[in-house]
């Protein structure tokens, strides 16, 4: 999977409590056409747009990990919407383990930046880490593309 520094979530984040990913993404100002009114945005219903979410080292301890992607109009996010969430348990939680989160952003992800969010159910865990950013296209390991 090749991913592009820009469009990173999190790089190998360390998850260990409830917390955002390390970077956001910032779609930039809509701005106004002359003589129109402002442009408004929701990147969602055009053309799919992946999203990647891997486990780099096992999470232990955890019941469970929320990934919620939100949307808002500053990088505090003191606003923000929740425009997508998967709850995976922690047998899914293996070192190598491609989530499927959801395929493409999300139709209402419409305000300049957004950014995933870690929320831990149980125990805190002390070990797991997650890759996730925005990629071209998602590795499938199916092999289909070569007939396998």
């Amino acid at each position: 999977m090749i991913f592009d520094a820009t469009l990173l979530f999190s790089d190998a984040q360390a998850i260990t409590a409830d917390a955002a990913s390390t970077n956001y993404i910032d779609l930039g100002a809509t701005g106004t056409p002359y003589g129109g009114s402002a442009l408004v945005r929701d990147i969602g219903p055009g053309y799919p747009i992946p999203i990647s979410v891997t486990v780099g080292a096992a999470f232990n301890t955890l019941t469970s990990l929320n990934i919620i992607l939100e949307v808002d109009d500053n990088t505090s996010f003191s606003t923000a919407k929740a425009v997508a969430q998967v709850n995976y348990v922690l047998a899914r939680l293996t070192a190598g383990a491609i989530l499927d989160f959801p395929d493409y952003v999300p139709q209402g992800t419409n305000e300049r930046y957004f950014r995933l969010r870690y929320d831990v159910v149980g125990t805190d865990p002390t070990t797991g880490t997650i890759t996730a950013g925005i990629v071209a296209a998602k590795q499938t390991n199916t092999g289909a593309a070569y007939g396998g």
